[in-house]
């Protein structure tokens, strides 16, 4: 199986690494239909999309700029984050439907069949992150599936 983090830049970006592990597979004699592939993300998600900006934004900045520190990187902003949290951005903050949209939206960019949403960044609190994986469930989990559904393919009896 391919893992692919993505905490930072432009998702779509990274296509290209599946289409590389996929030709690798056929060029080794093995079906890249049959190939596990998950993109991996951080995000956050409350009944509305300022709720989760705003819980999520003080957490995942303190991780984010720590990782930076060890990377090389420069501070994170309220700005830089709610860029990231738009359309074509790395993070998946949002209300249910907004964060399944993305969601749907990545899968048609990469044909993933796995999703891990990473909420538990930072000092976020308990509670908090409880109802977050509880929306995920009952709200965003359901869009996903619905309209990331393969079509059923009919099964014909043999001829009796």
């Amino acid at each position: 199986p391919l893992a692919l983090a993505i905490i930072g830049g432009e998702p779509a970006r990274f296509a290209p690494l599946f289409d590389l592990y996929r030709e690798a597979a056929k060029r080794a004699g093995s079906d890249p239909a049959g190939l596990a592939t998950s993109i991996n993300v951080h995000g956050f998600i409350a009944e509305t999309t300022e709720q989760a900006a705003d819980d999520f934004y003080g957490p995942q900045a303190e991780v984010m700029n720590r990782i930076g520190r060890e990377r090389g990187w420069g501070p994170t902003s309220r700005a830089h984050f709610d860029q990231s949290r738009g359309p074509t951005g790395a993070l998946f903050v949002g209300s249910p439907e907004q964060v399944a949209e993305k969601i749907v939206a990545q899968h048609k960019i990469f044909g993933n069949d796995r999703f891990l949403l990473q909420m538990a960044i930072g000092t976020m609190p308990h509670a908090k992150i409880m109802k977050a994986i509880e929306l995920y469930g009952t709200r965003v989990a359901p869009i996903v599936r619905k309209e990331t559904a393969k079509p059923a393919t009919a099964v014909t009896s043999p001829a009796a």
